[in-house]
């Protein structure tokens, strides 16, 4: 049996509980895949992306929902080692990409401010405008269940909002165009158990000013202390994890100070004497 077949063997048999099933159903529950869809799966290189690069090339060849796949990759710099793993597991794994260049890191580089959010920025509409080439109406990143998680925390305590990572997004910048997170209800801990299983190997943090410690990344040191955090809090109550994802579900307006929704703000006192 090939590489390929075994790691695909493997979502369906050994992690079809954490891996295949939660996929199926965040696409179902979220409705992330309606007939006609032509979906560009975007991979940066590393474990996510190239998780849900297998699991989509595989949902394509059983699904009874009509739908077609490209697959991107861009390179914003990527030192040559770096860019040819990325193109080695593609090949490893029978993954047919399209990979292009361009100049981001080079760019964002100049920039001192907010560097990372303007390369994040700038990836993804880059991102929008190839998928658009290849006649894609939708772009599907590799972000998880602890990514979700994480950034509802995140705004809580840097952002002083309330506010998480959404399943699905309108393009505000490209009409037409939409993304989704098939791996929403994915953990991480399921995604790397399912990479040390099948022995590979991927990108880490592809950014060569992180690489060399020159850059100073601030929202990436927030991330790793909220994950910290939560697996500090899961030590003591292994439900505090689904808690927060609950959470975002279950919001109690009727005890909120105030909220908004899109433009308008509203605050209880509108209703409090009613």
């Amino acid at each position: 049996m090939e590489t390929y077949e075994k790691v695909e063997r493997s979502l369906i048999k050994k992690y079809r509980k954490p891996i295949w099933n939660r996929l199926i159903g965040g696409i179902k529950d979220y409705e992330l895949i309606q007939p006609g869809d032509k979906i560009a799966v975007c991979i940066s290189g590393g474990k996510d992306s190239t998780l849900l690069a297998c699991c989509m090339q595989h949902l394509h060849k059983y699904t009874e929902v009509p739908f077609s796949l490209e697959f991107l990759a861009m390179d914003p710099g990527y030192r040559p080692e770096n860019r040819a793993l990325l193109l080695s597991n593609c090949t490893l794994l029978h993954i047919p990409v399209h990979i292009f260049d361009t100049d981001i890191f080079n760019f964002v580089a100049q920039k001192k401010k907010s560097p990372c959010y303007l390369c994040a920025r700038m990836r993804r509409g880059y991102l929008y405008r190839h998928a658009q080439e290849l006649g894609c109406n939708k772009i599907a990143l590799g972000h998880h269940f602890n990514d979700v998680i994480e950034t509802i925390l995140m705004s809580m305590l840097y952002g002083a909002e309330m506010r998480t990572m959404m399943p699905k997004l309108h393009s505000k910048n490209f009409p037409g165009m939409e993304l989704i997170r098939p791996l929403y209800l994915v953990h991480e801990r399921d995604i790397l158990a399912w990479k040390h299983y099948n022995g590979l190997e991927f990108l880490q943090c592809a950014c060569r000013f992180t690489e060399k410690g020159t850059y100073d990344t601030p929202n990436a040191g927030k991330r790793a202390k909220v994950k910290a955090l939560i697996a500090s809090l899961c030590a003591e109550n292994p439900q505090v994890d689904q808690n927060i994802f609950r959470s975002a579900q279950n919001v109690n307006l009727e005890t909120l100070i105030s909220w908004r929704c899109q433009k308008e703000r509203h605050n209880f006192l509108e209703n409090y004497d009613k």
